[in-house]
C-alpha cells in the first residue's frame, strides 16, 4: 500500500520516518523507485511512498514535531490535534515544542482522562505516555513522565514547554487529550494539580527524578480533596543537596491552619489527617559548587474517609522501661510494601502526625490513635536491650523476660518481642523457666502453643542457633556464652490470654566452659526429646554442649539415642559423647565419633550428657538427638524379704534388751559414793602408781559408782533439779543430811594428770565396775578424827578408787 503525506507550510510541522534502533534494514522505503532507509517530510511538502515489506511497524517509527512560537506572535491556544492525518500505522511520537516568555505562564490542561506520574523504567499499561519538559532559556527540566487514567489534571509551567505523546502503532488515537492555555507568570518552576476523589492515592516525584531538582528552584503541588475526606502525606524516598545558602524545605498551605505556611524538613514526619484541599511546595537552596549533591523527592498522598474511632486514643506508658522500642506497622513490614490499591492503615502520635510505621521509645508516655478500618492488619514488633559489663553489678539481678502490659493492652497483635542480652567475654547468660519450663521444638515433639522463643548465641565471628522453644516442657534452665538474642514470636490471636503466666527470667552468671548447658527436669510421665543446637545444620567445630538431667528419687530414667553413630569423620581433634551419673564412683561412658553410640540404658541417678565436636573433614556437621523416659523403680522381692526379716530380728533384740534393763532397774537401789576420810580406799597390791601426796593429786574427786544411777543432773526432786557438785574436795563442816551430794556428770570431770617416770610402764589395771567399794556412815563425834586423818594422808601414795576408775578408762 502507498501512503501520501501532505504538510501545510503554515503548520510548521515536520514528519520523520526512521528505522528502529538495533534492527537490520530488512525493510526499506520506496519513493519514486528510490529505495531508502528513512524519510523526512518538511513543511509544505507532499510525499507519496511505500514499504518494501508487509509489516513495516516492526522496523520503522514515526516522529511528528510541531514548533509553536508564542514569543513573536499569538499562540494557537485551545485543543491540540494530531496532525497530519493519513500516517502509516507505525509507533508514533508527537512533539509540541512551545516557545514562550519567562514572564508568562503556560498551562497544559488534560481532559477527563487525567494523568498518573510514573518513575524511571516504568511503562504504561496501554503503552500511551506523556513526557513534559520545561524550557527556561537553554535549560531543560523533565517535569515527569505520565500515563493516562490518573489524578493529575493540570500542569502549569514557567516559560516554554516541550510536550511529547507516545502512541503504539495499533491504537488509532485521534485526539491528543490536552489543550494549551495562556496564564500569568507563576513565579516558580511549575505547578502540578492533582484532583483526588473518594478513597485514593497518588504518587508523585520532583522534576528530573531520580536526578537532582534544579538549584534554588521552587515548585508546588496543588491537591484538591473533598471536604469530607482526610489526606496524609508520606515521603518514601528523598535525598538532600549540599547547601551553601538557604535550607531545603517543604512548605504546606492548609486552609484553616493558624500557622500557614507550615514548614517541614524532608526528614520530618509529614502532615497527616488533613481535612480538605492543601498545597505543598518544595524549595531548593544555593548548592556548593564543588560538591552540589542531589535534591530529589518521591512521595505519596493518601485520601481516606474519617475513621469512626479517630478520636479514640490509647495510652502507651513506656516511662519506666529502659532500652526499649515499640514499632507498630503493617503485617509483612518491612519486606512487604502494600499496594496502592490496598486500604491504608495509619498510626498517629497526634492528630496530624501519622504514618504507616510508628516507633515509640522508652522513657516517655504516648497517646496514639489509629486511622485504619481493619486493625487486624497491624502488628507490633518490640525490642529491649539488657547489658552487663561488670559481673559485680549484675550477678544478683534477675530480669523478667515477659512482654510489658503497655504492649499487650493495645488492640494490636504482637508479632515479635526481641531481647538482646549483651555481656563481656567472661560473663554468661542464664535463662530459667521455673514453673512453665521450656520444650525444645523438634520434629518428634513440635510446639503447638500460640508463641515460641527463638534463642541465638552470637559472636562477631560465629552464630549458634540454640533452638526454638515453647512453654510447657522439661527444660528448667539454659546457660549460654556470648551475646544472646531471644525472640518471642506469636502465632494466632491467643497470645494475650496465654501470656499471663509468662515466667521466663534471665540473669548474668560467671564464665562457663561449655558453649551451652541445659538443665532438664522432665515430667515423670513424659518422653523428652533433646537435640543439639544449630539443627539441622550441625554444631560448629570444637563446640561443646551439655545436658544435666534430673532423675526423681523414686524413678529410673532410660536414655537412648535416635541413631547408632554420630555420622561424622574428624579432620582435627575428636568428637565425643560422654555420659555419667551424678553419684559417687559412677562409671563414665565415653564414645568417639568412630564408635557406636550407647544402646538405651537405665539411669538411676541424676546424670550428665555431653557432646563435644571436632573439625569434620567435610561440610557435614555433628547433629545428635536423644530421648529420656521415666519409670517407677522396681524393688527385688528378695530384698524386700531380707529387709522384713532384718526388721523382725532387730525388734526381738530390742524387746529383749528393754526387758533386761527394766528388770535390772527394779532390783537395784540408787547408790551414791561420798568421800570419807576414815575409810581406807587403797587398792591392795598396787603400790607406787602415784608419787604425789593427797594434796598434790586429784584422787579425792567424786566418781559415779554404778551406771544404774543416772548422772546428777538427771536426779530430780518435785520442786526442781539438784545441781551437781563439782570441783575438788572441801572439808565437810556441817551436819549430814538425808540425801548425799550428787555426783558430777562425766563431762564435768577434770583431766587426770599423771607424773609417771618416762622409763616406767604403768601397771595393768584389771579392775571392773564390780569391785568392792566401802560405804561408811560417819558416827557422832568423829569429825575431829576426820581432821586428823586428813593430816595423816598428806604423804599417802595409795591409789583411791576414783583414780583407779579413770586410769582403767584410759587403758581399757
Amino acid at each position: 500500500a502507498s501512503f501520501t503525506i501532505s504538510l501545510h507550510k503554515a503548520d510548521n510541522t515536520t514528519v520523520a520516518i526512521k528505522l528502529r534502533p538495533d534492527l537490520s534494514p530488512s525493510c526499506r522505503i520506496r519513493m519514486k523507485n528510490v529505495i531508502r532507509s528513512e524519510l523526512k517530510i518538511k513543511p509544505g511538502e507532499n510525499v507519496t511512498f511505500t514499504f518494501t515489506c508487509s509489516t513495516p511497524e516492526k522496523y520503522f517509527i514515526t516522529e511528528i514535531q510541531k514548533n509553536i512560537d508564542c514569543v513573536s506572535g499569538p499562540c494557537p491556544f485551545g485543543d491540540v490535534h494530531l496532525y497530519p492525518p493519513g500516517l502509516p500505522r507505525l509507533n508514533r511520537t508527537y512533539v509540541w515544542d512551545v516557545k514562550a516568555s519567562t514572564k508568562a505562564g503556560l498551562e497544559l490542561k488534560f481532559s477527563t482522562s487525567w494523568l498518573r506520574q510514573i518513575g524511571p523504567g516504568e511503562t504504561c499499561p496501554d503503552s500511551i505516555s506523556y513526557d513534559i519538559n520545561s524550557c527556561i532559556d537553554k535549560a531543560t527540566v523533565n517535569i515527569g513522565t505520565f500515563c493516562r487514567n490518573g489524578s493529575v489534571s493540570r500542569v502549569k509551567l514557567l516559560g516554554g514547554v516541550v510536550m511529547s505523546l507516545h502512541l503504539p502503532w495499533h491504537l488509532p488515537l485521534t485526539t491528543s487529550g490536552f489543550n494549551i492555555a495562556n496564564r500569568a507568570s507563576i513565579k516558580r518552576l511549575c505547578i502540578i494539580e492533582s484532583i483526588l476523589k473518594g478513597e485514593s492515592s497518588v504518587t508523585l516525584m520532583s522534576p528530573n527524578y531520580p536526578l537532582g531538582f534544579p538549584e534554588d528552584e521552587l515548585m508546588t503541588w496543588q491537591f484538591v480533596i473533598p471536604p469530607n475526606m482526610r489526606a496524609s502525606v508520606f515521603f518514601h524516598n528523598y535525598s538532600l543537596s549540599n547547601c551553601e545558602r538557604k535550607e531545603e524545605r517543604v512548605e504546606y498551605y492548609i486552609p484553616g491552619s493558624p500557622s500557614n505556611p507550615e514548614v517541614f524538613k524532608l526528614s520530618d514526619s509529614q502532615p497527616a489527617n488533613i481535612a480538605g484541599s492543601f498545597n505543598m511546595s518544595l524549595q531548593g537552596c544555593d548548592q556548593d559548587a564543588q560538591n552540589p549533591g542531589i535534591l530529589r523527592l518521591l512521595f505519596q498522598v493518601i485520601v481516606q474517609h474519617p475513621q469512626v474511632d479517630e478520636n479514640v486514643t490509647h495510652l502507651v506508658d513506656l516511662s519506666k522501661e529502659k532500652n526499649m522500642t515499640v514499632t507498630i506497622h503493617l503485617e509483612g513490614w518491612p519486606s512487604h510494601i502494600p499496594l496502592m490499591s490496598e486500604p491504608i492503615c495509619l498510626i498517629c502520635k497526634d492528630p496530624r502526625t501519622c504514618d504507616r510505621v510508628l516507633t515509640l521509645t522508652s522513657g516517655a508516655v504516648y497517646r496514639i490513635s489509629f486511622l485504619c478500618k481493619d486493625l487486624s492488619r497491624l502488628r507490633i514488633t518490640a525490642e529491649r536491650g539488657i547489658g552487663c559489663m561488670d559481673i559485680r553489678w549484675c550477678q544478683r539481678k534477675i530480669y523478667s523476660l515477659s512482654v510489658p502490659k503497655a504492649v499487650t493492652r493495645l488492640p494490636i497483635r504482637l508479632h515479635k518481642f526481641i531481647w538482646k542480652l549483651l555481656a563481656t567475654d567472661l560473663i554468661n547468660v542464664e535463662i530459667t523457666s521455673p514453673s512453665l519450663k521450656l520444650q525444645q521444638h523438634v520434629p518428634e515433639q513440635r510446639c503447638n502453643t500460640s508463641y515460641s522463643y527463638s534463642i541465638v548465641s552470637a559472636t562477631p565471628e560465629t552464630e549458634l542457633n540454640v533452638g526454638v522453644f515453647c512453654p510447657g516442657g522439661s527444660i528448667e534452665k539454659i546457660q549460654m556464652r556470648n551475646n544472646i538474642t531471644i525472640s518471642l514470636k506469636t502465632f494466632g490471636k491467643g497470645f494475650i490470654n496465654e501470656s499471663i503466666p509468662q515466667d521466663l527470667r534471665m540473669s548474668f552468671v560467671p564464665h562457663i566452659k561449655d558453649e551451652c548447658i541445659f538443665t532438664v527436669s522432665p515430667n515423670p510421665k513424659a518422653k523428652v526429646y533433646l537435640q543439639t543446637p544449630n539443627w539441622p545444620y550441625g554444631l560448629p567445630p570444637y563446640v561443646s554442649i551439655s545436658w544435666f538431667v534430673v532423675v526423681p528419687s523414686k524413678q529410673t530414667a532410660r536414655l537412648g539415642f535416635s541413631k547408632d553413630r554420630m555420622g561424622i569423620a574428624c579432620e582435627t581433634g575428636r568428637a565425643y559423647v560422654n555420659i555419667k551419673e551424678e553419684t559417687l564412683g559412677a562409671e563414665e561412658i565415653v564414645r568417639r565419633e568412630d564408635e557406636l553410640l550407647p544402646q538405651p540404658r537405665n539411669m538411676h541417678h541424676d546424670f550428665w550428657v555431653n557432646v563435644s565436636n571436632c573439625k569434620p573433614v567435610d561440610k557435614t556437621q555433628l547433629t545428635l538427638q536423644f530421648w529420656v523416659t521415666f519409670a517407677d523403680k522396681q524393688i527385688d522381692l528378695g530384698i524386700i524379704l531380707a529387709v522384713v526379716a532384718g526388721a523382725g530380728v532387730l525388734t526381738v533384740i530390742g524387746l529383749t534388751v528393754y526387758c533386761v534393763k527394766k528388770k535390772k532397774k527394779k532390783t537395784q537401789n540408787p547408790m551414791v559414793g561420798v568421800y570419807n576420810a576414815n575409810v581406807n580406799t587403797q587398792m591392795p597390791g598396787k603400790k607406787g602408781l602415784f608419787r604425789k601426796g593427797r594434796q598434790n593429786n586429784e584422787s579425792h574427786v567424786y566418781a559415779v559408782i554404778d551406771d544404774a544411777v543416772v548422772y546428777g543432773h538427771l536426779l530430780k526432786e518435785s520442786n526442781g533439779s539438784v545441781a551437781p557438785e563439782v570441783d575438788v574436795y572441801r572439808p565437810f563442816d556441817g551436819p549430814v543430811g538425808s540425801l548425799p551430794p550428787s555426783p558430777p556428770p562425766f563431762s564435768f570431770r577434770k583431766d587426770i594428770k599423771c607424773s609417771l617416770n618416762s622409763e616406767e610402764e604403768p601397771l595393768p589395771l584389771t579392775d571392773t565396775d564390780q569391785d568392792n567399794y566401802t560405804f561408811a556412815h560417819q558416827k557422832p563425834g568423829q569429825s575431829e578424827d576426820n581432821g586428823d586423818a586428813n593430816k595423816k594422808d598428806k604423804g599417802d601414795t595409795r591409789v583411791p578408787l576414783l583414780e583407779n576408775k579413770e586410769q582403767d578408762g584410759l587403758v581399757g
